[in-house]
C-alpha cells in the first residue's frame, strides 16, 4: 500500500497560536490519522517558521537575540499540536541545524544545475512584513495590503534571484497535464492564471539581516524566509529520524495542506524551485478557506482572534476539532463564532452522539442486566446503512472533503437515532414472547454506535475510545470495522457518563 504524506504549513512565531493555526492542524491530523486506520504508513508534518524579518522585530522589541525569543514561544507552539491531540509525526524548526543544511545543500544544487537559474541583481521595491513578501502596487488597496492592513516597506538592496520566468511554461504544462494537482479547482485556475499572466523572477535572498540561513556562497546575505520555509517539507525528512533518509519513502507521495494567502508560493514558486533542484514536485496541494470573525479573516494582525487553548479548556479538545471540521465546508472561506462552537457542542455532540450512546447503554443495564447478545441479522436496517459507510467516508477523505466526510458519518448517527425510536426498546422489553427482537435490536444499535465509533476515531480520537469502552467494544480502529456485524456479546454495561457535560462557563474571543 502507497505511503501517505502530508504536511501543515509552518507557522511565523512572531505571536501565539489562534484557531486559525488550530484548524489547519486540525485538519491535517484528521487525514493522516484516517490513513493510518487504512493501513498506511503515514508522515505528519508541521511546526514552525522562525526566519522573518517580524519575528526579529518583536525579539528586538523584548530585548532578545532572535534565537533566544524563538525558544521562549515555539513552547506555546509545541502546546497547540498536543492538547488538540494531534498526532504529528515530526515537528519541525527552521532554525534545526539540519533544516539550514539541507537549505544551503537546496540552493546549491539550483545554483549548480548548469542553467543560471540563480543570478545577483538590485531589487528595490514593496514588501509587506506581515505577509514577508513583495508587493505590486496593484495588489494594495489604499496604498495598504489587504491581508495585514499595513503599509508596505519600500525596500532597495542588492539580492540573489531564482529565475522564475524560465519556469512557466514548464508549470503551465505541470497544470495541463495534472487537474486535480491542486484543489478545490478553483484554487488550481488561480495559479493557472498568475502563471500565465506572465511570471517574474523573484528574491531569494535578504542583504542586512542576519537573521536567517546565511547563502553558502555569500555569507552576508540570508535566505529570503518565504524560500527557507517551503524548503521544510523536504528538509524534514532527512534527519526526523536520526540515521534515516525518509526522502525515498514519502517524497514522491507528499501532500501540502495551506491556506488561500499563501497559494502562490505554494502552488507557483515552490514546483518551480523543486523542478530547478532536480526533486519531483509534490504529488497534491490543497487549499482552504479563512476562518472568519466579524466578516475578517482570524489574524493577530488584525486583532480579531480566538485561543484554541482557551476554547480546548472550557469544551474539550474532541469538540474544538469537530468544530474545526463540521463548522464551515473545508475549502470555503467561513463565519466563526463561540456561539457556533457551543450549539453544535450541546445538539451535535451532546444530544445526538452522547444521549444516543447514554440511551442505548441504559437500556441494555436496565432490559438485559448489562448483558450484549450477539444477535445480527441478514436483512438489519442498521446494517443497510452501515454498509456503504466505510467506502463513502474513504473517498471523501481521500478528495480532502473533510467536512463531507464527517456529514456522512453523521447522517448515520440521526439515523440510529431514528431507529432507537422506530424500534422502540422499551415496549418490546414488556413482551418475553418478543425478546430475540429486543436482542437483534439492541445488538444493531451497539453495532452500530461501535462502527461509528471507529469512523470517527480521525475527528474525535478521545471520544471514540470512551464510546468503544461504554459499550464493552475492543478500542479496534482498524477501517475494516466500519462495518456491520462485528460488535462482540460482553457482560457489565452500564449506563454511560455523559460524553460531553453540560458547559456553563462560555469561552471568549481575545
Amino acid at each position: 500500500m502507497e505511503p501517505y504524506y502530508l504536511t501543515t504549513p509552518i507557522y511565523y512565531v512572531n505571536s501565539t497560536p489562534h484557531i486559525g493555526h488550530a484548524y489547519t492542524t486540525v485538519a491535517a491530523d484528521i487525514f493522516a490519522r484516517h490513513q493510518r486506520q487504512r493501513g498506511r504508513e503515514t508522515f505528519l508534518l508541521t511546526g514552525v517558521d522562525e526566519h522573518a524579518s517580524k519575528v526579529a522585530r518583536v525579539a528586538a522589541e523584548q530585548g532578545l537575540e532572535p534565537q533566544e525569543y524563538a525558544d521562549q514561544i515555539v513552547e506555546a507552539w509545541r502546546a497547540l499540536p498536543a492538547r488538540l491531540d494531534v498526532d504529528n509525526d515530526f515537528f519541525i524548526r527552521t532554525s534545526d541545524d539540519g533544516h539550514k543544511r539541507f537549505v544551503q545543500e537546496f540552493l546549491l544544487r539550483i545554483r549548480d544545475n548548469g542553467r543560471e537559474d540563480i543570478y545577483q541583481d538590485v531589487y528595490a521595491g514593496l514588501y509587506c512584513v506581515g505577509c514577508e513578501a513583495f508587493k505590486n502596487e496593484d495588489e494594495l488597496v489604499d496604498g495598504k495590503c489587504p491581508e495585514h492592513e499595513i503599509e508596505p516597506e519600500w525596500i532597495e538592496e542588492t539580492n540573489w534571484f531564482f529565475r522564475l520566468s524560465a519556469y512557466q511554461e514548464k508549470l503551465l504544462a505541470l497544470y495541463d497535464e495534472r487537474p486535480n494537482f491542486v484543489l478545490p479547482a478553483f484554487r488550481a485556475n488561480e495559479a493557472r492564471s498568475f502563471i500565465a499572466g506572465g511570471l517574474q523572477d523573484f528574491s531569494i535572498s535578504r542583504a542586512g539581516q542576519p537573521w536567517g540561513v546565511p547563502i553558502p556562497w555569500d555569507p552576508d546575505q540570508v535566505v529570503y524566509v518565504w524560500t527557507d520555509a517551503l524548503v521544510n517539507y523536504l528538509s524534514a525528512l532527512t534527519y526526523a529520524r536520526p540515521g534515516e533518509n525518509l526522502v525515498p519513502t514519502f517524497w514522491p507521495v507528499v501532500r501540502h495542506l495551506l491556506a488561500k494567502d499563501i497559494l502562490r508560493f505554494h502552488c507557483v514558486f515552490w514546483p518551480a524551485l523543486l523542478l530547478a533542484a532536480g526533486y519531483e514536485v509534490p504529488r497534491q496541494l490543497f487549499v482552504h478557506g479563512y476562518l472568519l470573525l466579524n466578516d475578517r479573516k482570524i489574524s493577530k494582525s488584525l486583532g480579531n482572534v480566538l485561543d484554541p487553548l482557551d476554547l480546548i479548556d472550557v469544551y474539550g479538545s474532541d469538540a474544538v476539532r469537530f468544530w474545526c471540521a463540521r463548522s464551515v465546508s473545508f475549502g470555503q472561506d467561513g463565519a466563526a463564532s463561540i456561539d457556533s462552537l457551543r450549539e453544535r457542542y450541546e445538539r451535535e455532540l451532546g444530544n445526538d452522539l452522547g444521549n444516543l450512546l447514554s440511551r442505548v447503554t441504559a437500556m441494555i443495564a436496565r432490559y438485559r442486566d448489562g448483558a450484549l447478545a450477539v444477535a445480527p441479522s441478514s436483512d438489519s436496517e442498521v446494517g443497510a446503512f452501515l454498509e456503504p459507510l466505510a467506502r463513502d467516508v474513504a473517498a471523501r477523505l481521500d478528495a480532502f472533503d473533510l467536512t463531507g466526510a464527517l456529514e456522512r458519518i453523521w447522517e448515520v448517527v440521526r439515523a440510529l437515532n431514528r431507529h432507537v425510536e422506530a424500534t422502540a426498546p422499551w415496549q418490546l422489553a414488556k413482551d418475553d414472547a418478543r425478546a430475540p427482537e429486543l436482542d437483534a435490536v439492541l445488538y444493531d444499535l451497539v453495532d452500530g454506535l461501535r462502527a461509528v465509533a471507529v469512523a470517527l476515531a480521525s475527528y474525535l480520537p478521545d471520544t471514540a475510545g470512551r464510546i468503544l469502552d461504554a459499550l464493552g467494544q475492543p478500542r479496534t480502529l482498524e477501517w475494516a470495522e466500519v462495518s456491520y456485524g462485528r460488535a462482540r456479546a460482553v457482560r457489565g454495561i452500564e449506563p454511560a457518563s455523559p460524553l460531553f457535560p453540560r458547559v456553563d462557563e462560555p469561552a471568549t474571543a481575545a
